[in-house]
């Protein structure tokens, strides 16, 4: 199946997807910033340069895309009809090197949450940023 765009378009389609600042991150951290936690964007001296960065609870947060993670399961998660081989060999290793940084945070003392993309969407916004909340505080509670 051909693709639907020329190269042309399709590369700038492409070009225009953020990795920094996208809708859901900012969700993530004007409710953090809301509820009084102060966090690092991008931290570049953790592996993975996590989206936010909680040094006085040891915690960082991905928010990770469903399409570019491979987010399993989740109905924003389908391979493209085209260059299906390659998409899938580009998502497999963004998922093995997400599981390595994780492993590698956690040998450094760091708790990760990763929150999806789909469990920002209006419907589920809210309990989800509770979620995290919990997360965050329970364990600074203990």
């Amino acid at each position: 199946m051909a693709d639907v765009h020329d190269i042309a378009t399709r590369s700038y389609n492409m070009s225009r997807i953020k990795g920094k600042n996208t809708k859901p991150e900012m969700f993530v951290r004007k409710y953090l910033h809301t509820n009084g936690l102060h966090y690092r964007l991008h931290s570049k001296n953790l592996p993975g340069k996590p989206d936010l960065t909680l040094s006085k609870y040891r915690i960082v947060i991905f928010v990770n895309g469903c399409f570019w993670h491979g987010h399993k399961g989740c109905k924003y998660f389908v391979l493209p009809k085209t260059k299906t081989e390659w998409w899938r060999e580009k998502i497999e290793e963004t998922i093995k090197r997400d599981n390595k940084i994780i492993k590698d945070l956690k040998v450094l003392g760091w708790r990760s949450v990763v929150i999806w993309e789909c469990e920002l969407k209006t419907e589920k916004r809210n309990t989800s940023l509770k979620n995290i909340m919990f997360t965050i505080t329970k364990e600074a509670n203990n």
